[in-house]
């Protein structure tokens, strides 16, 4: 089993920033792609972002290319998420996923573990 526990959400004006941590625990942390999803009241879950087991490789979802980066530190065991030039449409709960394996997924259904979220705000 991997759990998986979000920080750093909050409320922050358009045009702002923050960095969202994501610590893991239970396995072996490099061996395991991350990826950050999030869900808008009455939406579905979307691709944000995710990135490989050693970090190499990177991939986002449109509405936030340019914007967000994805980064991890295996030493720590914490895969982060830099937010910069938030939008209004960026308000979301923000969940953070793990899958055993190589292929960078960006549906929801190619993640095994999941954490309970971390609210973002962006006030307009």
């Amino acid at each position: 089993q991997v759990q998986l526990v979000e920080s750093g959400g909050g409320l922050v004006q358009a045009g702002g920033s923050l960095r969202l941590s994501c610590a893991a625990s239970g396995r072996t942390f490099s061996d395991y792609i991350m990826g950050w999803f999030r869900q808008a009241p009455g939406k579905e879950r979307e691709f944000v972002a995710a990135i490989s087991r050693r970090g190499a490789r990177t991939g986002y979802g449109d509405s936030v290319k340019g914007r967000f980066t994805i980064s991890r530190d295996n030493a720590k065991n914490t895969v982060y998420l830099q937010m910069n030039s938030l939008k209004p449409e960026d308000t979301a709960v923000y969940y953070c996923a793990s899958v055993y394996g190589m292929l960078l997924g960006t549906t929801e259904h190619e993640y095994q573990y999941w954490g309970q979220g971390t609210q973002v705000t962006v006030s307009s």
